[in-house]
């Protein structure tokens, strides 16, 4: 039997790029085609975009970058929450996004990482359909493209509040592997879910490969 939950959208955001030399909240996306005229979109802002159609709310986590991030986040729809102290870690950002989750009366949430381009809307609703058709038993559902497992993730409430128990230097793959039994993998054709940018040769040669 299908359950019905109510989802919010999580962004990890807070994260100082020091790979990148650069925000990656910021880098432009999609690329256009004419060089000399820079992109007004970016990986911030097509994240949300990917995930405001499948969930109740966007939150995105930011940290020292809030001033620079704000705009985006406001004119795109979604909201924001601070990550006082970034330095603990992101996963400390997830605690953070996932508490104003529930302190906002949501019971799953979207969780997926700013330095990527976003997964396309229809995978994020493919998703969205699978968990909601999952047996109870299902605490979150995983993107896997190509054997390689990815973001946007999609978690229950009994998976939130186990990630809330941990102290603030823990590691969600630990979390998630401590309870394997009820983690569920969906096969997508959604290449993006799986890349992951972390330094300007890894952006520019996924531009060469657009």
């Amino acid at each position: 039997m299908s359950r019905s939950v109510s989802f919010a959208g999580v962004i990890l955001a807070a994260g100082e790029s020091s790979r990148m030399g650069r925000d990656k909240a910021l880098l432009p996306w999609p690329p256009t085609s004419d060089l000399q005229v820079p992109s007004s979109e970016s990986f911030l802002s097509a994240a949300i975009r990917s995930l405001a159609l499948s969930t109740d709310f966007v939150i995105v986590v930011a940290g020292q970058n809030e001033a620079a991030l704000t705009p985006i986040i406001y004119s795109n729809g979604a909201s924001i929450v601070v990550n006082p102290d970034p330095s603990r870690g992101q996963f400390s950002s997830l605690q953070v996004g996932l508490r104003e989750v529930l302190n906002r009366g949501r019971d799953a949430a979207f969780i997926t990482l700013v330095d990527r381009p976003p997964a396309n809307a229809a995978t994020v609703q493919t998703l969205r359909d699978s968990f909601e058709a999952s047996p109870q038993t299902t605490w979150a559902l995983v993107p896997e493209f190509s054997g390689k497992h990815g973001h946007p993730f999609a978690v229950g409430r009994e998976m939130i509040e186990r990630f809330l128990r941990e102290p603030v230097t823990g590691n969600a793959r630990e979390v998630e592997h401590r309870h394997q039994e009820h983690i569920q993998y969906l096969a997508v054709t959604d290449a993006n879910v799986a890349l992951n940018i972390n330094t300007p040769q890894d952006y520019e040669a996924l531009l060469a490969g657009r």
